[in-house]
């Protein structure tokens, strides 16, 4: 999935993916794509690793990320969010965040997004429904 248009969009905006310091990468499969993340100052626990609020986040992000690219012009709303949090991941490394949608309706899309180490291991698994609409004109 191409996604360098969204990605050129929100790179410099103000917003929770510059905030906590994402990047999203395109895919050769239509139905897929990436984000990285290093886990600093930005996005950490007061114990030293990466928050699983922002793993959640990196995911929501991703998918609204992915359900833009596929329907250009509408809005991707996260609705909901289910993950669980299998290892930590400590501070200094980065994660990658691979999304695969698994449903595209006219209006609701569902994805599953898979969070690993630099090593290939599992952080977070997560599941995130969108709501994706045209946005009011004024």
């Amino acid at each position: 999935m191409n996604v360098e248009k969204i990605w050129n969009k929100i790179k410099d905006a103000d917003g929770l993916s510059r905030t906590l310091g994402m990047e999203f990468i395109s895919t050769p499969e239509q139905d897929t794509l990436k984000a990285r993340m290093a886990v600093d100052d930005r996005n950490k626990q007061p114990f030293g690793f990466l928050s699983g609020g922002a793993s959640l986040a990196l995911a929501e992000n991703l998918a609204g990320v992915g359900s833009m690219a596929l329907c250009p012009g509408k809005m991707a709303l996260g609705i909901n969010i289910s993950g669980n949090h299998v290892k930590a991941m400590p501070y200094g490394g980065t994660v990658t965040a691979f999304g695969k949608l698994v449903h595209k309706g006219h209006t609701l899309h569902v994805w599953h997004i898979d969070i690993k180490n630099d090593e290939g291991e599992l952080i977070s698994t997560v599941q995130v429904t969108n709501y994706v609409i045209a946005p009011k004109k004024d």
